[in-house]
């Protein structure tokens, strides 16, 4: 039987992305000379769509269907953002200099959210295979199995990081690499070495664009100040760098967020959404939703969301079939991340990396592929107990 709770908290969660993307889309409807309502009735387009396929797809048998549907997302995102690169800007739009979209006539496909949910059932997959919670091995015996994935992650790292220049997926996708390897059973002593090697290749992918310097260097600005605090003088005047670019972003977030308080300015009335911040609907919606609704707003949405992890990972949990609880465990992860990455940006914590809220920011390729990541659990679900 499908697991109503899952199912009914992803439809409440798309009822908000719609309302709220109507509410926070003033400025860019103004700017562009659009219809009121024109981004409402994509996203309610994309919200249904979304309804209809975790509903489809929950029907399936994941026997016959997970797997190989997993497959033709990982083999055909690798294909779809390998090429994009060389597409035309007719058929493909770019984003901070990089292509990140491909143009179909009524719509525009980000090959990198459906790659996700393919990479997860690679690596369930393979992770299945390959290790086990029971046989115990030594570490260069782990790193000899986990080489293969080095390689994986590497050309990952090539296509979205470098042809993308986008570095907050690769860092959504190699904290689940990790964190599978360690629910598939492998060691700490595993995880500590390549985290040690992750944070260097980290630094060099950083170092080595001036783009994510800026960026880096926007994060300080607004951040020095309460993290220098806990240094005595000294040492906080030797670290303190000045003339910093504006946290523009860090700070007109933290202002809607300051706007809404407990009980919010109320739906519509938001400041931040009148050109402070360009889109609130997508990378910084949830700055904007809790001005509109305050922070019990908010409050109740990450409830909302908790709850939907939770039912996830207890499905996770029940899988007897190693791969489906890998599966589902991956699928927890992203989702989860992804809105502590969103909420930690926004907040000023990290610096914002423009990932998006699962279900909640606008945007039809988002929408679609968490419905699918959804629809799979669902049809796992159905087989927990047994399988």
């Amino acid at each position: 039987m499908v697991d109503k709770p899952l199912f009914f908290l992803s439809i409440s969660l798309i009822t908000i992305s719609i309302i709220f993307s109507y509410s926070l889309s003033s400025f860019a409807i103004l700017y562009y000379d659009y219809n009121e309502f024109h981004f409402m009735l994509r996203q309610l387009i994309a919200g249904i769509l979304g309804i209809l396929l975790m509903w489809g797809i929950s029907r399936c048998n994941p026997d016959n269907f997970v797997l190989k549907f997993g497959f033709i997302l990982f083999f055909g995102g690798i294909f779809l953002m390998f090429i994009m690169h060389f597409l035309p800007e007719s058929l493909a739009t770019s984003a901070g200099g990089a292509k990140r979209w491909i143009r179909f006539p009524l719509f525009s496909l980000a090959p990198v959210e459906f790659f996700k949910i393919g990479f997860i059932a690679f690596l369930a997959w393979s992770f299945s295979r390959k290790f086990s919670l029971i046989e115990t091995k030594t570490l260069k015996e782990e790193f000899i199995t986990f080489l293969p994935y080095v390689f994986v992650f590497l050309i990952a790292v090539y296509l979205i990081a470098i042809l993308q220049n986008d570095l907050g997926q690769i860092v959504l996708l190699g904290v689940t690499l990790a964190l599978m390897m360690i629910f598939a059973g492998s060691s700490f002593k595993l995880f500590a070495n390549l985290l040690a090697l992750a944070s260097v290749l980290f630094i060099l992918v950083i170092i080595t664009s001036a783009h994510r310097i800026m960026r880096i260097k926007a994060w300080w600005a607004g951040t020095q100040d309460l993290i220098l605090s806990f240094f005595p003088q000294s040492i906080a005047n030797s670290l303190r760098v000045e003339n910093l670019p504006e946290p523009y972003q860090i700070q007109h977030s933290l202002n809607a967020i300051a706007n809404g308080g407990i009980f919010g300015e109320g739906l519509g009335n938001g400041l931040i959404k009148l050109g402070f911040l360009s889109e609130v609907h997508t990378d910084v919606i949830l700055a904007g939703i809790t001005e509109e609704i305050g922070f019990i707003g908010l409050f109740v949405i990450s409830l909302i969301f908790l709850a939907m992890i939770y039912r996830i990972l207890r499905i996770a949990n029940r899988c007897k079939n190693t791969m489906y609880y890998l599966f589902c465990s991956g699928i927890g992860i992203v989702l989860g991340l992804s809105f502590l990455i969103n909420a930690f940006g926004i907040s000023g914590l990290i610096p914002i990396k423009g990932i998006a809220v699962p279900f909640l920011s606008y945007g039809g390729s988002s929408m679609l592929s968490t419905s699918i990541m959804i629809g799979l659990v669902l049809s796992i679900g159905k087989k927990a107990k047994i399988s």
